[in-house]
């Protein structure tokens, strides 16, 4: 055995004739007050929030709280669609260098003048002119070729008109000596044959002779006809040139093909896009004007594909302008793109739809390409009582407003209209001057 003695030491009987202790039991009382309070507590808290979350019936008394109220008015209200966009002309002409007429190609269309972008014009108006002193030192060089070309005409019709002439004196040579051979030999009774012979052989060369030269006679004459038409053809060729090159000398002086503003165009130099101005050079048929028309100014704009179902042709817009805040003019749609397309640098599927307002109203600070904000009225009410949209509840997929009535409130269900996203009319459940309640 050992003689460690046990950790858990058995009770020892108690001693006979000695009366047996028991333990103290523990007292529950105060646990158990603890469990029924926290009862009674959660039991409040419960019907508290019964209460609470219970809609009360129409027409019945609410609690006599206070609230903030607005009174109900009663006047037009708009909901509108914010579009961004630019102004742009309908009606406007472009202005590009002339494309030359003349066979001469590589030739420099340098500006020496041109009008002010901004500048009004009328239609006649000179608005550019290209340097054209190189041009006209050409037309000057071919002044002298033509006048060149027209003394060698003189000459060689001088120069025909003697050969022709001395061909037709050979022919006459010619014919009087075919006579004289042919009188000798009508001599025969008194000339030996060898003479006779010989006669005859001179009056055959004479007779050919006289017919070679009457066949060149035509020959020479068509001849000369020709060697003058390639003078003349080439004296033409120099004169359609010449007037080629005035027609580009006129076509140099541009002017203002319509009534308007001069609005500048936009030309890459070096690595800097600025606006044409004196001294660029252009391309033949580059355009680097525009004359727009003031009276015809539309804002190009773009809708989302979602939103563009709202919009109608003719709905009416407020166009504002971010270069003049105080300024906002009245606009119509007046159309509205059939296709979408997507938004540059971004994605694919998130797609616009162009559309074009008219200005209905003018004034001579809009010009092309400013930035606009653009309200779209898609809906308009008038005349109807007016509310603050947070006077309004939703329960249930219905609308209900809280009516003062005295010291309380009472819940109307009412029927809502158009709303700008701060106010909304009621089409029925209140009436202009009663107080609603704000939802806090």
């Amino acid at each position: 055995m050992s003689a460690t003695p046990s950790l858990n030491p058995v009770p020892r009987p108690p001693a006979r004739g000695l009366p047996t202790v028991l333990p103290p039991t523990p007292r529950k009382s105060s646990s158990l007050r603890v469990w029924i309070l926290l009862a009674l507590v959660a039991g409040g808290a419960g019907a508290a929030y019964k209460f609470a979350s219970k809609p009360q019936a129409s027409g019945a008394s609410a609690q006599t709280v206070a609230a903030r109220t607005a009174t109900v008015t009663s006047g037009s209200i708009r909901r509108v669609l914010r579009l961004t966009g630019s102004t742009s002309a309908k009606v406007f002409r472009s202005v590009a260098a002339p494309m030359m007429q003349g066979p001469d190609q590589g030739r420099n269309l340098v500006l020496m003048n041109v009008a002010s972008s901004g500048t009004m014009v009328k239609k006649g108006d000179l608005v550019a002119e290209i340097d054209a002193q190189q041009m006209k030192d050409h037309v000057d060089d071919l002044d002298d070729q033509i006048a060149q070309l027209e003394s060698q005409i003189t000459s060689r019709k001088a120069q025909m008109a003697l050969n022709l002439e001395n061909l037709q004196q050979s022919v006459r040579v010619a014919k009087s000596r075919l006579d004289r051979a042919r009188l000798d030999a009508g001599a025969s009774e008194i000339r030996t044959p060898v003479d006779m012979e010989l006669l005859k052989l001179t009056v055959e060369e004479a007779d050919a002779t006289y017919k070679e030269l009457v066949a060149n006679l035509p020959i020479q004459k068509e001849s000369n006809t020709h060697d003058l038409a390639i003078l003349e053809l080439g004296q033409r060729r120099q004169r359609s040139h010449r007037e080629r090159h005035r027609k580009d000398i006129q076509a140099f002086s541009i002017r203002a093909p319509i009534d308007g503003l001069v609005v500048m165009q936009s030309i890459r130099r070096g690595r800097e896009i600025v606006q044409v101005q004196k001294g660029d050079e252009v391309a033949p048929a580059q355009p680097f004007m525009k004359i727009v028309d003031l009276k015809s100014m539309q804002v190009e704009a773009t809708v989302s594909q979602v939103e563009s179902e709202e919009m109608q042709l003719g709905q009416l817009a407020n166009v504002s302008f971010d270069a003049f805040p105080g300024l906002s003019l009245k606009a119509r749609v007046s159309n509205i793109g059939a296709i979408a397309s997507p938004p540059a640098r971004m994605n694919y599927f998130l797609r616009n739809v162009p559309v074009y307002l008219s200005i209905l109203d003018s004034d001579k600070r809009v010009i092309p390409d400013l930035s606009t904000s653009n309200d779209i009225v898609v809906e308009q009410s008038e005349n109807a009582p007016l509310i603050p949209l947070a006077a309004v509840e939703s329960r249930d997929g219905k609308s209900f407003v809280r009516v003062k009535r005295g010291d309380s409130y009472e819940t109307r269900q009412v029927k809502l209209g158009t709303t700008d996203k701060f106010r909304i009319a009621v089409a029925e459940g209140v009436r202009e001057g009663e107080e609603v309640a704000l939802d806090d």
